[in-house]
C-alpha cells in the first residue's frame, strides 16, 4: 500500500491527472457530437471517418510535435474543436464539414497529452496511463449527455475549460524532461521487429474489443459501467506496471482476462473483471514503443492509434455474431498476444 501511495504521488504525476481531465473532456465533446450527428442517412460512415481522421494522423502530428516541442499542440487542438462545434451548432452549412475540425482537434490534443505525460514520467507508465484512461469516461458521458436536451453550444464551454489545464500541465516540462529512461524492450530482439509486434498487439486488442461477448449490456447504465471499467483498467495497466513490473502485468493481465471474458457474457460483474484485465495492455504497448523510439515519443503514441484504427476498421464492414467464433478468437488471440509480449519485453531483474 505504501508503494502504491508513492507511485500515485510520484514527481510530476499531477501532469497525468491534468491530462486525465483534458482527455475526458476531449472524448466527451467528440462523442456528444458523434451521437448528435447520428441522424444522418450515412450514419454508419461517420464513426469510420472519425476513427480514420482522428486516429491515423496522430503519428504524423506526433512526429512534428517531437521535432517542435515548444509549440503547444493542445491549444491548437482546442481551437480546432471549438471551430468544429461552432460550425455544428450555429452555421447553416453541411454538418459534416465540422467533422474535419473535430477529428483533427482530437488528434492534436491526444498528441500533446502523450508528449507531456511521457516526457515528465521519468520512464514510468503511471503518468501516460492515467492520461489515456480519462478517455473512456469521456466517451460514455458524452453519449449520455447527447440523449438529454443539453444544447450543443454548451460543449464550447467544456472545450474552454481545458485551456488552464493545458497551460498548467505544460509547466511540468523542463529542460531535463525526456523519454530516455524508457527501457522496457528486449535487447535480444531487433527494434523494428519489436515495433511491428507491439503494433500488431494493439491491432489485435482493437479487433478483440468489439468481439467481447456482453449480452448483459442492455441499458445505458450498464454501458456506463462498461466504459468506466475500461478506463480504470487502462489506468491500472500503468500503475501496476510501475508496482509489479511491466512483464508480469503484460502477460498475466492478458491471460487472466480470458476466463472472465468467456464466461461473462450474461454475468456483468464477471465480464467487467475481464474487460478490466483486457484494458491493461494499453499502457504496456505504449511503454514498449516509446522504449524503442525514445526520441520520438509522440510518434510512438501515434503508432498505437494507427493500430487501434486498423483493429477496429473491419468491424464497420463485418460484424462478429457467432458465439463459438468469439470464444475461439478470444482464447487464440489472447494467448498469441501474451507470447508476443513475453518475447519483446525485457526480463526484469
Amino acid at each position: 500500500m505504501k508503494k502504491l501511495k508513492r507511485v500515485l504521488k510520484e514527481e510530476n504525476i499531477i501532469c497525468g491527472y491534468l491530462y486525465f481531465y483534458i482527455h475526458f473532456i476531449v472524448e466527451l465533446v467528440c462523442f456528444y457530437y458523434l451521437s448528435k450527428i447520428s441522424n444522418s442517412p450515412i450514419v454508419w460512415l461517420v464513426p469510420f471517418l472519425y476513427d480514420a481522421f482522428a486516429f491515423v494522423p496522430q503519428s504524423i502530428i506526433g512526429y512534428f510535435k517531437d521535432k517542435n516541442p515548444k509549440i503547444n499542440f493542445g491549444i491548437i487542438g482546442v481551437i480546432l474543436l471549438f471551430i468544429g462545434i461552432s460550425i455544428f451548432s450555429f452555421l447553416d452549412i453541411p454538418k459534416f464539414i465540422s467533422l474535419f475540425f473535430i477529428c483533427f482537434g482530437n488528434a492534436f490534443l491526444h498528441v500533446e497529452g502523450a508528449f507531456n505525460t511521457l516526457n515528465v514520467s521519468l520512464g514510468k507508465l503511471s503518468h501516460p496511463a492515467i492520461f489515456v484512461g480519462g478517455g473512456s469516461f469521456g466517451v460514455v458521458i458524452g453519449r449520455v449527455l447527447a440523449k438529454t436536451m443539453l444544447p450543443s453550444w454548451t460543449m464550447l464551454i467544456a472545450i474552454l475549460t481545458m485551456i488552464p489545464f493545458i497551460i498548467y500541465a505544460n509547466t511540468f516540462i523542463s529542460k531535463n524532461s525526456n523519454t530516455l529512461s524508457f527501457n522496457y524492450e528486449s535487447k535480444k530482439v531487433h527494434p523494428f521487429i519489436i515495433v511491428l509486434l507491439a503494433v500488431l498487439v494493439v491491432i489485435v486488442r482493437g479487433y478483440m474489443g468489439y468481439g467481447i461477448p456482453t449480452s448483459w449490456n442492455k441499458t445505458m447504465q450498464e454501458t456506463v459501467y462498461l466504459f468506466f471499467i475500461m478506463g480504470i483498467g487502462k489506468c491500472l495497466g500503468g500503475i501496476l506496471s510501475d508496482l509489479l513490473g511491466i512483464r508480469k502485468v503484460a502477460i498475466l493481465s492478458t491471460i487472466f482476462a480470458i476466463p472472465f471474458l468467456l464466461i461473462g457474457d450474461n454475468l456483468m460483474i464477471i465480464s467487467l473483471l475481464g474487460v478490466m484485465f483486457f484494458s491493461m495492455t494499453m499502457a504496456v504497448t505504449l511503454g514498449i514503443l516509446v522504449s524503442v523510439l525514445k526520441k520520438n515519443p509522440s510518434l510512438a503514441f501515434g503508432l498505437t492509434t494507427i493500430g487501434l484504427f486498423l483493429g477496429t476498421a473491419p468491424i464497420f464492414f463485418i460484424k462478429i455474431v457467432n458465439t463459438t467464433f468469439n470464444s475461439i478468437m478470444i482464447i487464440s488471440l489472447s494467448i498469441a498476444c501474451s507470447l508476443i509480449l513475453s518475447y519483446i519485453i525485457r526480463r526484469e531483474e
